[in-house]
């Protein structure tokens, strides 16, 4: 098999290293011609891996032209509002068997569409061997040292998905299949928004009870609004729910993580646009599910508060005890 990767990032990198792994011919395609250079020569990527040897049959370009032989797959590893862009790219490359596999999370920007519509509705009609996700809990800074990770090929074709799974698999990345598209990309979006949530709870000083109960009552959170949009409730509580939950809120690896631990130390987001940190797509996610709940009539506290944060200048300690002043209310209610 002949896979392309778009994108030379840490997790572009990472899933090329594992198909290399296992035996596929693979190619990056990347923007940055020094990543492209150190990929090529000194067999690493050092902006995202410091000194860490790749496999040295992970090789990269600059030039998209050269993706036209590899078009058996093609791994889209770019941030979401890359997605569009780089489709229309690859577009006339793509041939009625090439697989589609996205690997973002996140909703299309100025649409907020789910990821998989957002690349069906780029391909236009034009027919390839099917759109999966490869998606869950899974920091490409453990999978490049080839620790043992479990994520979700999730297609509403299960054949196809089935297929993403078996060129994925190997001793240390085991793939799991699911067909609830919906839940499983808005399960690991909104956990985008709680991870925020839970980087600011430990910048202003909170420990494990607190994280604990972020992470339970965002849970639930994400099964109200995800079962309002169509989402089978059993999703949640799987690799792209609560598993994703689990390790973006705990891991310092998570930059969504990082950057709510620099707001929560700051007190504030004003300076969000100057943390040194890779894309957080979380910011995005907040702006995008807070205001689909509104229109939906879905109570999410937590997503709210994260949205006053970012976007209305709120303090993170004024709304970490406005959820705590809540009315009480039996855990088990519906909102």
């Amino acid at each position: 098999m002949k896979a392309g990767v778009l994108g030379s990032g840490s997790w572009g990198t990472a899933l090329a290293q594992v198909l290399c792994d296992n035996g596929a011919d693979v190619l990056i395609y990347g923007r940055n011609p020094e990543e492209v250079e150190e990929i090529n020569t000194a067999h690493r990527n050092s902006r995202y891996f410091q000194d860490l040897p790749l496999s040295p049959a992970v090789r990269a370009t600059g030039e998209i032209s050269e993706l036209s032989e590899y078009a058996d797959l093609f791994l889209l590893a770019v941030p979401t509002q890359a997605i569009p862009g780089v489709l229309s790219e690859i577009l006339p490359f793509v041939g009625p068997e090439t697989l589609i596999v996205n690997a973002a999370k996140g909703f299309e920007w100025g649409t907020n569409k789910r990821l998989s519509v957002c690349i069906r509705d780029a391909l236009a009609g034009r027919p390839c061997g099917g759109i999966v996700s490869l998606i869950g809990p899974s920091h490409a800074e453990e999978v490049i040292l080839r620790m043992l990770t479990s994520v979700c090929a999730v297609s509403t074709d299960v054949c196809t998905a089935e297929k993403v799974q078996r060129i994925f698999s190997n001793e240390y990345l085991r793939v799991y299949v699911t067909a609830d598209e919906i839940g499983a990309e808005y399960g690991v979006a909104v956990k985008n928004v709680i991870a925020l949530a839970s980087g600011m709870l430990e910048g202003r000083g909170y420990g494990d009870n607190a994280k604990a109960a972020l992470i339970t009552r965002g849970l639930s959170e994400t099964v109200r609004y995800g079962v309002q949009k169509g989402a089978q409730r059993e999703t949640f509580f799987g690799l792209t729910g609560v598993g994703d939950l689990i390790v973006t809120c705990f891991s310092p690896h998570s930059r969504n993580y990082r950057a709510g631990l620099a707001i929560g130390r700051a007190d504030s987001a004003s300076g969000l646009a100057k943390i040194p940190d890779k894309t957080v797509e979380g910011v995005h996610s907040a702006r995008a599910v807070w205001e689909d709940a509104e229109k939906l009539g879905v109570d999410m506290p937590i997503v709210s508060a994260v949205y006053r944060v970012l976007f209305e200048g709120a303090r993170p300690s004024e709304e970490i005890a406005r959820l705590m002043r809540r009315p009480l209310r039996r855990e088990t209610d519906p909102q």
